[in-house]
């Protein structure tokens, strides 16, 4: 026999504080119906009713009929469902974790690099106490080169004498 239900395994506060704001409504409302299913269940008895077949044998009095019904009452065995489920669940949820677990990997990975990043902009020395020198020093990809690369002024990049217009360069290539 099927274990009898007696309250619900659902932690419904834990499952409120993940539900989102606008989905509230629908938790509430799903709590009802289940909380009604639940409240049916219970108010009928674990096990079905007892029949008396000895008062129905004596008011009867079609011999045999109320022991044909007898025989085939007790035959009668209404199967509960397999669980065919919970193995399927259990799968998903071992995957799940695996995604989990490298979720969280990847998030503390890219923490690290931030962080170590987060120390290198710290340690710079602040923009409005630097020199020219200083500048090329912490970023020697965009800093102003007059020895190595000198530029003309503005020194945008358009401005320089190797200067190719890409759109140019696209359309002399077709």
């Amino acid at each position: 026999m099927a274990k009898r239900i007696a309250q619900s395994s659902v932690n419904w506060a834990a499952l409120a504080e993940r539900v989102p704001a606008e989905q509230k409504v629908n938790l509430a409302a799903f709590k009802a119906k289940s909380d009604g299913y639940l409240r049916r269940v219970l108010a009928n008895p674990p096990e079905a009713p007892k029949i008396n077949w000895a008062l129905y044998k004596q008011t009867i009095p079609i011999p045999g009929m109320v022991d044909n019904f007898q025989k085939q009452y007790e035959a009668l065995k209404i199967p509960y469902p397999a669980d065919t489920m919970t193995s399927k669940v259990e799968a998903q949820w071992v995957e799940v974790k695996k995604s989990i677990e490298a979720f969280v990997q990847a998030s503390n990975a890219n923490i690290a690099k931030f962080e170590k990043q987060i120390e290198e902009t710290k340690a710079i020395l602040p923009y409005n106490q630097m020199t020219m020198e200083d500048f090329k020093d912490a970023h020697p990809e965009i800093a102003i080169d007059p020895i190595n690369k000198p530029t003309f002024w503005p020194h945008d990049e358009e401005e320089q004498l190797d200067y190719v217009d890409p759109e140019k360069q696209a359309q002399a290539s077709h």
